[in-house]
């Protein structure tokens, strides 16, 4: 085998991910419209899916998001501290406890009622504003529809109940007949709380069309480029792309392996790039072997396993764009089909994103 020899800048030794703020804009707005009549919320829990929920929110703000939801009090106070205050309602999805009467109070947030132990302690020491959370079929989090109903007026009245919520199970497939049943559960539900605002939709259920938007909708994963169903075109823009440096090149014979456990064995002479990113990284192992990263646009499958801090690229078909330092994207406009090719979901990818790549954002926050 021979080696390739050459430098490459000192700034670009380790990965980067480059999330475009612009583009979650364009999504933000595109939902929007396909919403028209409901609010449009923002799921940013979890890092905004990974990708920096200050710099999202604060962006989201600039479109006209005033309700955003996280999935825990302490998700939810980093965001008020990033947003500098502010109006906007922030939610919390995983539940209350009395004992964190003072932080929800201190930072403005709202619960997600989920059982009766939430509910329990809102009206024991009620910290303001909060939802009821319904089960319609999920069974994973809320209160059996039953039991919302059968509220008492005193509880209610001791209640400051803003929204009531449910959870789609099956959005992401439009020909699934759960969605219409939870739609009705829902709505049967919902009927017992004249007044309150509901809300049913995340990403796949503001696609499933105005019979499940409601009043609030609250896309998250839409919002960063992805809708869990590769292959349809809804007008998402992609977000994220996870940019790493070629480390070194060189040219394999026929009979040359790659990386651990030697699962690539060349077949005739190619060219190599190793470049710096891994599992570490984000970059999941189910893609040894199958996954590829893009140079210059032009696909450079993935050789062998994904190892934790490299990862090895066939460049044989891009050689006129590929030197030492040269940038090997992955992600970008390919999240879903790389997820399937991953069998995971682009959620799983965005919020496995490393906190070694450093975030790079284009576009004002």
């Amino acid at each position: 085998m021979t080696l390739s020899d050459h430098s490459f800048p000192e700034d670009r030794v380790s990965p980067r991910l480059v999330v475009d703020l612009d583009a979650v804009a364009r999504n933000y707005q595109t939902l929007a419209v396909k919403a028209s009549g409901a609010e449009t919320a923002a799921a940013v829990k979890a890092q905004a899916y990974g990708l920096g929920a200050a710099q999202v929110a604060r962006r989201l703000v600039r479109e006209g998001c005033r309700s955003f939801f996280v999935a825990t009090p302490e998700e939810g106070a980093d965001l008020r501290r990033a947003l500098g205050g502010g109006e906007a309602d922030i939610w919390v999805f995983n539940g209350y406890r009395a004992d964190l009467r003072g932080l929800f109070l201190e930072h403005r947030l709202s619960a997600v009622l989920n059982c009766d132990a939430d509910l329990a302690a809102a009206l024991e020491a009620p910290a303001g504003a909060v939802a009821l959370h319904v089960d319609t079929g999920m069974n994973r989090l809320g209160l059996a529809p039953e039991r919302a109903a059968a509220l008492t007026s005193d509880q209610r009245d001791m209640l400051d109940l803003r929204l009531v919520m449910s959870h789609l199970a099956c959005a992401e497939d439009e020909g699934a007949a759960m969605n219409a049943a939870q739609r009705e559960r829902f709505q049967a539900v919902a009927e017992q709380f004249p007044g309150v605002r509901r809300s049913l939709c995340n990403t796949g259920g503001v696609l499933l069309g105005p019979d499940y938007h409601f009043d609030l909708v609250r896309p998250g994963i839409g919002l960063y480029g992805a809708t869990a169903k590769p292959g349809q075109d809804h007008g998402l823009a992609p977000v994220v792309r996870l940019e790493a440096p070629v480390l070194q090149l060189r040219t394999l014979q026929p009979g040359d392996s790659v990386g651990y456990g030697a699962t690539y064995v060349a077949d005739k002479p190619r060219l190599a790039a190793t470049v710096a990113a891994g599992y570490a990284d984000g970059l999941p192992r189910a893609l040894s072997g199958s996954g590829y990263a893009r140079i210059q646009g032009s696909k450079a499958p993935i050789l062998g396993r994904v190892s934790m801090d490299l990862t090895v690229l066939d460049v044989t078909d891009c050689e006129d764009d590929v030197r030492a330092g040269a940038p090997a994207e992955f992600f970008g406009a390919d999240l879903d089909a790389v997820a399937m090719t991953a069998d995971t979901l682009a959620y799983e990818i965005l919020t496995g994103l490393g906190r070694r790549a450093a975030r790079v954002y284009e576009g004002a926050a």
